[in-house]
């Protein structure tokens, strides 16, 4: 069965991420966006509300998409370790166009602002507890489990921000597969 096509939203949704992407947030209004992406702003009020419900949309369409292709690396491989190296690999890839428009609206979040809220609870709700639980299934107690989750979490953060500055793949590419290495022969050594 073919998919459905994307709904007007949807395909004004995938422009606006794709032009923030290039462009950054800034104090972009929706004028300006519009023109940006070949519509008028009338129609993104009509399906967003505002510029904050936008962004939010944003925030949810990108963190949305990330989850959904990691989930699918995980049911492709029987190694969580792979579907993490390929995960890596997927985000770095595109990390010089999403890390900037990533950590813009992580910033946007900082200061609390509402149309971040979305990115605050996913970064709180959505990660961290899926890795915290694929830790512990893997016999890690759950104190530990907890740590890892977070250290895996700004090793992995880290080194998007890294390379986005730097365009050092290399180097983020190393440090992450030492990261991995090191998380292997810790789940090793407890399984052991």
């Amino acid at each position: 069965m073919p998919e459905a096509a994307p709904s007007p939203r949807e395909e004004l949704l995938a422009r606006a991420v794709g032009w923030f992407a290039a462009h950054g947030v800034g104090d972009t209004s929706l004028r300006a966006l519009a023109t940006g992406i070949g519509t008028s702003h009338r129609m993104l009020n009509y399906h967003f509300g505002s510029r904050e419900g936008l962004l939010v949309a944003v925030v949810e369409a990108v963190e949305r998409g990330e989850q959904g292709a990691l989930l699918e690396l995980a049911a492709s491989t029987d190694d969580p370790f792979e579907a993490g190296a390929l995960f890596w690999t997927r985000v770095a890839d595109r990390a010089q166009v999403f890390a900037p428009l990533f950590f813009e609206l992580s910033s946007h979040a900082m200061r609390s602002r509402p149309h971040a809220e979305p990115l605050r609870r996913w970064l709180l709700s959505g990660w961290t507890p899926a890795l915290r639980e694929a830790y512990v299934g893997a016999g890690v107690p759950p104190e530990r489990a907890e740590t890892l989750a977070l250290q895996s979490l700004a090793m992995a953060r880290g080194l998007l921000f890294e390379l986005g500055v730097t365009g050092d793949r290399p180097a983020a590419d190393a440090a992450m597969a030492g990261w991995s290495e090191s998380v292997r022969r810790e789940l090793e050594a407890v399984a052991g």
